[in-house]
């Protein structure tokens, strides 16, 4: 009860300075329509829905062009393994041993100090029925948790947001790049994008005929502000009123979630080291937004790069040394702000490669890898079984799935944000038992 009145007196603080306040402005009429709706929208609510603030948060890292697991937790006493792979194959002193047959990749440096830590899970053989080899449909049947024989429209985050997150911050969600992913898409959008805090604004009040004439395909100047319509996706629809009142919306959540964003990352101080990268950026800001008290619930980074036909050796060295590096000194940082247990941080790729390698030094797209969880209030070690590498097991020269990723998906829904999975995922999956 105590909890519910503190929730529910920042709430009424919020209305009563942020939006009676911007009622001072010299703004039109509808703008003042539209606050005058958001002070009844608000007052509606007895509590304040849970957000970033105040309870877990979950930081979605995409491993994107379907990295090679099987080089990634090497099954290097495998037999099978080293004679599918004469000139990739990892020997036992090439890798970081978790046990008597597998180890990570030797530049996952980062990754074993977090998993000797008790802050890393590996969830081995992840993957889905009837798996798809193409990069947009795999990644479309990850981001909207679908059947692979199925077509989605909205994101499994999305859902998440439309089943949870009705009347919460625009920013409810933030990716650090310059699209929403397809998992964000959702009935009611929720989530901002940003690549340069520095340069994230969106439009002052006295710019708001420029968003009614985006929004109406009326070809715009030439971008002065550092974002266009195509970024505002903190919109949702308001209840009644007329259409200008919904445009400002649009504009009015932008504005206030760029401003505090841009506030946040200009006073908000790293603890910790990053390896000077696109993830080590994306991952540092994170940091920064999350220490300053961004209201955020989702964060989403990625890091490009795993479509490893040709020359893997040396390029998936780069990129996973880049990734454990990265997320080491995420948690270090998170650490060093009492932050890390409230945050949870889950990888994917949209597939993982086949098991022999080809004859370019690089492998082809092919089904199931590993998953990884961070944090510290999540189970660490081993789970599932590693896949069989036996020729007699395989499909089509692919390892055979054993945990469906929408197992993992409900367990971190289930149990790390607090919400059911049935409606989100599209019927029940056993939820994994990692957090």
């Amino acid at each position: 009860m105590k909890n519910e009145i503190t929730l529910q007196t920042r709430r009424e603080f919020l209305r009563k300075t942020v939006l009676g306040g911007a009622l001072s402005w010299t703004v039109p009429a509808f703008l003042a329509d539209t606050f005058t709706a958001l002070h009844a929208q608000a007052a509606d609510s007895i509590t304040q829905i849970a957000t970033g603030r105040d309870s877990t948060i979950l930081v979605v890292l995409q491993m994107a062009g379907g990295n090679d697991g099987i080089n990634t937790v090497v099954p290097y006493a495998n037999d099978f393994y080293h004679k599918a792979r004469p000139t990739l194959g990892l020997s036992a002193g090439q890798v970081l041993k978790l046990n008597d047959e597998i180890g990570f990749h030797g530049a996952l440096t980062g990754f074993k100090s977090l998993y000797d830590a008790g802050h890393l899970a590996v969830v081995q053989g992840v993957g889905y029925p009837n798996p798809n080899r193409s990069h947009f449909r795999s990644t479309e049947i990850w981001q909207t948790a679908s059947d692979s024989d199925k077509i989605e429209s909205h994101g499994w985050l999305g859902r998440y947001f439309d089943n949870c997150c009705s009347g919460a911050d625009p920013a409810a969600g933030l990716v650090i790049g310059d699209h929403l992913p397809e998992s964000f898409y959702a009935l009611n959008p929720k989530g901002v994008c940003v690549t340069n805090p520095k340069n994230f604004r969106f439009m002052s009040p006295p710019q708001m005929e420029t968003v009614y004439e985006e929004m109406n395909g009326i070809e715009p100047d030439e971008d002065q502000s550092g974002a266009s319509i195509g970024t505002l996706a903190a919109a949702r629809p308001m209840i009644g009123g007329r259409v200008e009142q919904f445009i400002e919306r649009i504009a009015l959540d932008a504005q206030m979630s760029s401003e505090q964003i841009r506030g946040i990352a200009a006073r908000a101080q790293n603890l910790a080291t990053y390896p000077a990268s696109q993830l080590g950026h994306s991952l540092k800001l994170v940091a920064q937004l999350i220490g300053g008290g961004l209201p955020t619930r989702i964060y989403y980074v990625s890091q490009g790069g795993y479509d490893t036909h040709a020359g893997q050796v040396g390029r998936q060295r780069q990129l996973l040394q880049d990734l454990g590096d990265a997320t080491k000194a995420f948690v270090a940082d998170l650490k060093a702000q009492n932050n890390l247990q409230r945050v949870l941080v889950m990888t994917f790729s949209e597939f993982g490669r086949r098991v022999a390698e080809n004859a370019n030094g690089g492998t082809d797209h092919g089904a199931a890898a590993p998953l990884f969880v961070i944090g510290n209030r999540m189970k660490a070690g081993l789970f599932g079984a590693y896949p069989s590498l036996a020729p007699q097991d395989l499909f089509e020269g692919d390892i055979r799935f054993n945990v469906d990723f929408r197992n993992v998906y409900a367990g971190i829904l289930e149990r790390w944000l607090n919400t059911k999975s049935a409606p989100i995922l599209g019927r029940q999956f056993q939820p994994m038992q990692v957090v």
